[in-house]
């Protein structure tokens, strides 16, 4: 029986040690909720709440690979009606510019993770690569920054900040 326990336990560590190995610290795999959102255009002007103050959003990243994001600016109005098709075209349509979300696979070089796109509120999205640069602050925090993107009809980079949830 001591034998039992001894095998046991050692196999218990070993499997704890091979977990722990397969996440590194620095690992994209769980959720995270945005902190912040910040935009800089190629003129170096910075907007630090490029979402408003308090944006709201949530990243999941799965160890086999799997993505989903949603982003939404801060103070974001409801629709005057529950069904989303039969409101009103301009409620519809700030509903649509203040809210982003998509969906795929992805897959990550050194620091830079690339998202498969296979569902996006923005649909010239689906079916293509999405690249962002991964600087960590720590184990709690990440950002993430897009290359030169067109947003508002101005070239910018956007980076978004997250915290791990626990």
């Amino acid at each position: 029986m001591r034998k039992f326990c001894l095998l046991a336990s050692l196999l218990f560590v070993t499997s704890f040690s091979i977990v722990a190995a397969a996440q590194p610290p620095k690992s994209l795999v769980g959720t995270w909720r945005l902190v912040s959102v910040k935009s800089t255009t190629l003129k170096g002007v910075v907007n630090a709440t490029a979402f408003g103050k308090t944006p709201t959003g949530f990243a999941t990243f799965t160890h086999d690979g799997r993505l989903a994001i949603i982003m939404s600016d801060a103070g974001r109005k409801p629709l005057s009606v529950v069904d989303r098709v039969s409101a009103p075209v301009m409620e519809r349509a700030e509903a649509y510019a203040t809210c982003v979300a998509y969906a795929g696979s992805y897959t990550v070089q050194g620091d830079t993770v690339v998202y498969h796109i296979q569902a996006a509120t923005i649909q010239n999205w689906v079916h293509s690569d999405l690249t962002r640069h991964i600087t960590w602050k720590g184990n709690r925090f990440m950002s993430l920054t897009t290359p030169i993107t067109l947003k508002g009809g101005v070239h910018q980079t956007i980076e978004t900040t997250w915290e791990r949830v626990k």
